[in-house]
């Protein structure tokens, strides 16, 4: 009796164990690689991973904070992550390999998912400090986003653009959004440029606290930046307090980005279960609201993943 009580036991433990392993074997991570939490990758970021999470069977998804843009890329590529939000001038850069934009080697693995809504490159200064122009930014002190992020590149190919390096201010910060405005609110930095969606959380709260001026980028500026990710726009009157007239800047769109690691099924799953629950992004921040699915591939800078792209066709958006 205790030899076939011991094998049945162990044929039970067996069959546990194979079991234990199939589920294993099924359950799928997606990391979505976001931001700094005051920015807007986050929230949308957060979004998606919770609406992976409901809408994916045996999937289990985070949302990191990350430096964004150029980081993502490159923990993208190390397969460090499953989707990432990412400017696309950071993202033709990283599929090119700019060595100067952060990317030494061109990063073979990216793939598109979607795009998503524009950046607006947003100049902001202290109502005290007398800055009014891009010009005026000399000899200021003046925040420019994290070393090597999406932000800090605009803000070099823009300042580039008006004549103007780092070296004409009295100071540079590599600081991301929260920092640069708690320095703003405590006068030791005169502007902080932040390339972000509108409404963006940092410049709210700053526009609160002290009073702002947004510094225009003029279209022949946006032009003289010689890249079509950059384009003419307007941030609109009242995006923020105080804030009264529609201000002239570039916008840039962001994309959501795979790697070729990630499967056909998870990409086209990730892709429908977006679309299926755009309202639910539309929520997490205004800016989401710019994401419609007509506008998914356009202007796409890296090859489409081929599970994106099955869904792209069976909703007719590609023939």
């Amino acid at each position: 009796m205790r030899l076939i009580h011991k094998i049945g036991l162990g044929l039970s433990l067996s069959a546990a164990l194979v079991s234990g392993a199939a589920v294993a074997q099924q359950q799928q991570f997606i990391n979505v690689l976001t931001g700094g939490q005051s920015g807007v990758y986050y929230p949308i970021g957060v979004a998606l991973s919770q609406i992976f999470g409901k809408d994916i069977p045996n999937v289990r998804s985070t949302a990191q904070v990350t430096k964004a843009s150029a980081e993502n890329l490159n923990l993208l590529q190390a397969g460090r992550g499953e989707l990432a939000l990412a400017l696309a001038d950071s993202v033709s850069d990283a599929w090119k390999g700019d060595a100067e934009a952060g990317f030494p080697q061109k990063l073979d693995k990216l793939r598109g998912l979607s795009g998503t809504y524009s950046n607006y490159i947003q100049i902001v200064a202290s109502a005290d400090s007398g800055i009014k122009t891009l010009a005026d930014l000399k000899g200021k002190r003046v925040s420019v986003g994290a070393a090597k992020s999406g932000t800090e590149l605009n803000a070099r190919a823009v300042f580039k653009a008006a004549g103007m390096t780092y070296a004409d201010m009295a100071k540079v910060e590599y600081l991301g959004f929260g920092e640069s405005v708690e320095l703003m609110k405590n006068r030791q930095l005169d502007a902080t440029l932040q390339s972000a969606g509108l409404g963006v959380a940092s410049i709210r709260d700053l526009s609160t606290a002290i009073k702002i001026v947004l510094i225009p980028v003029p279209a022949d500026v946006v032009a003289k930046v010689g890249d079509a990710a950059y384009q003419s726009s307007m941030i609109p009157a009242n995006t923020y307090t105080g804030q009264t007239e529609a201000i002239p800047t570039a916008a840039i769109t962001n994309f959501l980005v795979t790697h070729s690691g990630v499967s056909d099924d998870v990409a086209y799953r990730m892709t429908k279960a977006m679309y299926d629950n755009i309202d639910t992004l539309y929520a997490a921040h205004n800016a989401a609201k710019a994401i419609k699915r007509e506008n998914a591939i356009k202007g796409m800078p890296i090859p489409l993943h081929p599970g994106a792209e099955k869904y792209y066709r069976e909703v007719g958006l590609i023939k």
